[in-house]
């Protein structure tokens, strides 16, 4: 299950900024948000609530967990802005880690959500925020697929 770990190095976060090791057993089949987003963005700060609320949810039943990457331009911020988020993030520190993601991932605005396959790292939607705003509210069709998704797209990193 290399598939999204291999993204991260070790450098993704629990609340309590301990370290996770995606490898883990309990992450096995899940299904990744990472949500790109700062405290600065009016959009971001009015979409996390929704998200904060679908993540409470849906996250157990739809075997979904969210990994925050930050585009705060300090630490403070980012901590601001993180603390009412209830799901993983990336180390602040790590940014060169966030850019090569982005640049990976055609990220060109925020807020972002992009729906991985944990195990294998085969990105599946790239609008997620679009389907939990307007689309799919409930969260029915989750995991949504992008119609382009046919042609794998992998998050991993060489």
């Amino acid at each position: 299950m290399a598939g999204i770990a291999k993204n991260f190095d070790g450098h993704i976060l629990n609340k309590s900024n301990e370290e996770v090791d995606l490898k883990d057993e309990k992450y096995k089949g899940k299904i990744f948000g990472l949500y790109f987003s700062a405290h600065w963005c009016p959009p971001c700060r009015g979409f996390t609530p929704k998200l904060i609320e679908f993540y409470k949810t849906h996250a157990k039943d739809k075997n979904f967990e969210i990994i925050f990457l930050s585009s705060d331009s300090d630490e403070k911020s980012f901590d601001d802005y993180y603390k009412d988020m209830p799901w993983l993030k990336l180390d602040y520190k790590e940014q060169e880690k966030k850019d090569e993601l982005e640049n990976k991932l055609g990220v060109n605005g925020i807020p972002k959500l992009i729906l991985i396959d944990g195990d294998t790292g085969d990105v599946i939607c790239t609008d997620a925020r679009e389907q939990i705003q307007n689309h799919d509210k409930q969260g029915k069709n989750f995991p949504w697929k992008d119609e382009k998704s046919e042609k794998k797209q992998s998050c991993v990193l060489m």
